[in-house]
């Protein structure tokens, strides 16, 4: 029986698309293929900072660690007020194939070309100029500040300012009055905005980086683009890093981690029980797992006595060689402890989480829902562990869309 009109047409269609096919297979699978080479698995930043004093001592870093590290942290108090000497050390560093970040304290008035300077970081530098660490440990500062003696102060040397904000010390003083929080958050944002300059980073175009071991969320949304949380001090550390990596994380922000001692004396910021090799290798470890954008080595003061190296030694940098060989031999470790829930905690409520009498702002103690906040996170860190992220109330924020499980405070969900 011979084939219908329909049938005939049927079939050219189904011949020329195989046809179309073919030509699209064909000219999918002889496409230049990307170089295997050009093919890298996702990693975080790593390295560590100097905070030393002259580009020869910095030079001598970057030559121990350039082959085992991709970042160099210029993190130096001295050098940031030296144009010639950050410009060195920036190029000798860049030149190795190390990405940078250098440390302002504050735009210094009398140091007229740091501004400018940002311009010409950029140019001069192009993608390996990261940007620049601002001030240091703002949230720490604003709990365990002595802001009655600051106040005191201010009365001294700006009586004008001062009167700008005596109704707000008062009322600080005063534990009778009610607290006000979003008045505490809007001041806090204020002065890093302004005071600290966050804004100049902002105005060109340079990411804004900091450490800090407290209020991660209220830096964030101060304008910084990464904190990097102090993994030391005796604090827990899956607490502090589901803190910063949960603030970042909601705020679609970067974030890292800074290994900085065990403990100090108290009163003394130079002395205390620097971690060992073995310590800062696990410090590293973990922090790779749970997802860090960047891993950084806090390197200061100099210890012992003459140490070219700031308080590193041997066992540390073999520490990081062992870390950067684990980095390339186990890309699928990456972020393996990424979290799955999260806790939220009430709008504004900057408290310092470490223990349960710490301070909410720096001006005030616990209050009614400390307590419970404290044993709902305990109860949550035995479920979830390093996986558990604490991030904020906050309707500018999507939390929900995110993780897994939320749970509020009040233990709702």
């Amino acid at each position: 029986m011979g084939l219908t009109q329909g049938v005939i047409s049927s079939l050219k269609w189904i011949f020329i698309c195989l046809l179309v096919v073919s030509l699209v297979l064909t000219i999918v699978i002889h496409l230049p293929k990307k170089p295997e080479e050009e093919i890298q698995s996702v990693e975080p930043y790593f390295g560590v900072s100097f905070c030393g004093n002259t580009t020869a001592e910095a030079k001598l870093l970057i030559d121990r660690t350039k082959d085992y590290s991709n970042l160099f942290v210029l993190q130096s108090g001295p050098i940031s007020k030296n144009e010639t000497a950050t410009n060195i050390i920036c190029d000798y560093a860049v030149d190795t194939g190390l990405d940078v970040i250098v440390f302002f304290g504050w735009f210094d008035t009398a140091c007229p070309w740091q501004t400018p300077w940002l311009d010409y970081a950029k140019e001069r530098w192009g993608d390996s100029f990261l940007g620049v660490y601002i001030f240091d440990e703002p949230g720490g500062i604003q709990l365990d500040y002595n802001w009655t003696s600051w106040w005191r102060h201010i009365e001294e040397v700006d009586p004008e300012f001062y009167q700008t904000i005596r109704m707000y010390i008062e009322q600080n003083e005063n534990q009778t009055v009610t607290r006000d929080y979003a008045e505490a958050t809007k001041r806090y944002l204020h002065n890093l905005w302004t005071h600290i300059e966050l804004d100049k980073l902002n105005e060109h175009s340079v990411e804004a980086f900091t450490s800090d071991y407290a209020l991660y969320w209220f830096d964030y949304l101060a304008g910084y683009d990464t904190i990097f949380t102090e993994l030391g001090w005796n604090h827990n550390t899956a607490k502090h890093i589901g803190l910063c990596r949960g603030a970042a994380t909601v705020q679609q922000k970067d974030w890292g981690t800074i290994i900085v001692w065990n403990d100090r004396v108290p009163g003394n910021e130079t002395k205390g029980s620097y971690k060992t090799g073995p310590e800062m290798l696990y410090d590293m470890l973990v922090s790779y797992e749970a997802g860090a954008d960047y891993i950084i080595i806090f390197n200061y003061p100099t210890d012992p006595p003459g140490n070219p190296y700031g308080i590193l030694t041997d066992e540390h940098f073999e520490a990081m060689q062992k870390f950067w060989d684990y980095m390339q031999e186990n890309p699928e470790e990456y972020g393996k402890t990424c979290a799955q829930a999260a806790l939220v905690l009430p709008e504004n409520y900057a408290w310092g989480m470490r223990y349960l009498e710490d301070k909410i702002w720096g001006y005030w103690g616990p209050d009614e829902k400390s307590q419970q906040i404290w044993d709902t996170y305990n109860d949550l860190l035995v479920q979830y562990g390093s996986t558990l992220d604490i991030v904020y109330d906050d309707s500018d924020f999507r939390t929900a869309d995110i993780y897994q499980e939320i749970v509020y405070w009040n233990c709702t969900r």
